[in-house]
């Protein structure tokens, strides 16, 4: 910073070198057609005045940003902040910057994400869906602009946008199935917004195991909530009074799961020989709740990860086409007390 309080510019180094502004630019940039001693001298010169390399303006210049955007509905579950450190350690190996935002699950929020983005010039965009997200026109400026789009998570389909997630079809059924097998034929599911692929497809998968143990299907069972926990105490409120109660519960998160599980424990119900309760995400409440929660484990940070590789190779390789291959993560069932009635 200059003595008036203004930054030091290139200009500024090449008056006092009595050099170009041209040469002080590549020198700054190592760039090969500089010789070694000038260039020593420029970065000395720049160090000595207080230059400071601005990289958003020459990024500006090249119209690359090097930053790429993600749009996550909430930043505080464990579940996502294991994501995005997956996807911090990538960006960040590749000398990328992050910008993060959250759509707090609505899709006002998200649009709005979404301009902000494209308004900072993000070279990719990762996202996972808002809870009630109804369309997704507000990501088709991004395509039209090649500018490469992955959903994760909570996806949606759309042209040449790559999807990365588990199968949550196979993961309930199995859950559902694990219930069954302990005995329970009245099997609460509490579910979020059918819209979202991930509780579609959990409900979907609880369904066809009920139908292959040739249980029918009951909608006075099913729960639609926001998962959070205040709504797993009224759930809570909502199986107590369920006539016969039911023998089994199946939550699409584990933070609902909890909460649904405490209420009615308090309310005297014997867990889990009454009622037994399964989850989903492997949250680490999970382990400190009494009886520990059954639930469905899948990694963040392993889906963050791949996430952001498929960005970065695509951004770094200059021949690459759109990535538009989608991965299914593995995933897999942890039986706790809380589901054990056998």
């Amino acid at each position: 910073m200059a003595d008036n309080g203004k930054d030091i510019t290139i200009y500024d180094i090449a008056k006092k070198l009595d050099i170009s502004a041209a040469t002080v630019s590549r020198g700054l940039q190592d760039h090969p057609r500089v010789n070694k001693n000038t260039k020593k001298l420029i970065r000395k010169t720049a160090e000595e005045m207080g230059y400071h390399f601005n990289s958003f303006a020459s990024n500006l210049r090249k119209k690359k940003s090097k930053v790429i955007g993600v749009i996550v509905p909430r930043l505080n579950s464990n579940f996502m902040s294991d994501v995005i450190a997956g996807i911090e350690k990538v960006v960040n190996n590749a000398n990328y910057g992050l910008f993060i935002s959250q759509s707090l699950e609505t899709m006002q929020r998200e649009i709005s994400n979404a301009d902000a983005m494209l308004n900072n010039r993000v070279e990719g965009l990762l996202v996972s869906l808002a809870y009630n997200t109804t369309d997704v026109d507000h990501f088709r400026e991004f395509i039209r602009r090649k500018t490469p789009v992955i959903f994760f998570d909570r996806v949606t389909e759309l042209e040449n946008c790559p999807l990365i997630h588990i199968d949550n079809f196979k993961a309930a059924y199995e859950i559902t199935l694990h219930l069954i097998d302990q005995g329970c034929k009245r099997i609460v599911h509490i579910t979020g917004n059918l819209l979202r692929n991930v509780y579609k497809d959990r409900f979907d998968g609880y369904k066809k195991a009920l139908e292959d143990r040739g249980i029918p299907f009951d909608d006075s069972l099913v729960i639609v909530n926001d998962l959070s926990a205040a709504a797993g105490t009224v759930a809570a409120q909502q199986i107590l009074q369920m006539t016969p109660l039911p023998d089994g519960v199946f939550s699409s998160n584990d933070i609902c799961a909890i909460a649904c599980m405490l209420a009615v424990k308090q309310a005297g119900i014997k867990i889990p020989q009454q009622l037994a309760f399964a989850g989903f995400n492997n949250d680490p409440t999970c382990c400190v709740v009494e009886p520990n929660l059954t639930t469905v484990n899948y990694k963040g940070y392993e889906m963050g990860e791949v996430a952001a590789k498929m960005m970065i190779n695509y951004l770094t390789d200059k021949d690459s086409v759109q990535p538009a291959h989608s991965v299914i993560l593995r995933s897999e069932l942890l039986v706790r007390e809380s589901s054990l009635r056998k």
